[in-house]
């Protein structure tokens, strides 16, 4: 049951992104939350909302793997999950070191709770 909750929580966590990415990017609160000008945010804002549908593409897959109740679902969430966590250290490598920790992190503790769940069915 922890190990599923965990899984909820990065796919609401990336609900959460897709919707700072594609919603609130040129608001003051996205703008602030990214540290951005307003130009910046203009001149980004299809880039985000790309992004934004990436993370909700990763949030509908550990949706899915839990609704799915069987072995084939814990295998798709154990892909999504280390799709979220390269996902993770690309964006520290590539962006903001803190995408480790926001991104990265819960990804890879869902994931180690997964795949140390005996009675996962």
């Amino acid at each position: 049951m922890i190990a599923k909750l965990a899984v909820a929580a990065v796919a609401l966590l990336h609900v959460v992104f897709m919707y700072m990415e594609i919603v609130l990017w040129g608001k003051p609160a996205g703008r602030r939350i990214f540290g951005m000008s307003e130009e910046q945010a203009r001149q980004t804002a299809v880039l985000a909302a790309n992004q934004g549908l990436y993370n909700g593409f990763l949030a509908a897959g550990l949706v899915w793997g839990l609704l799915l109740h069987t072995a084939c679902g814990r295998q798709i969430i154990i892909f999504f999950l280390g799709c979220v966590i390269i996902a993770g250290i690309f964006g520290a490598i590539t962006a903001r070191k803190s995408i480790l920790w926001l991104q990265g992190l819960p990804g890879a503790i869902a994931l180690s709770l997964v795949l140390l769940d005996p009675g996962w069915l």
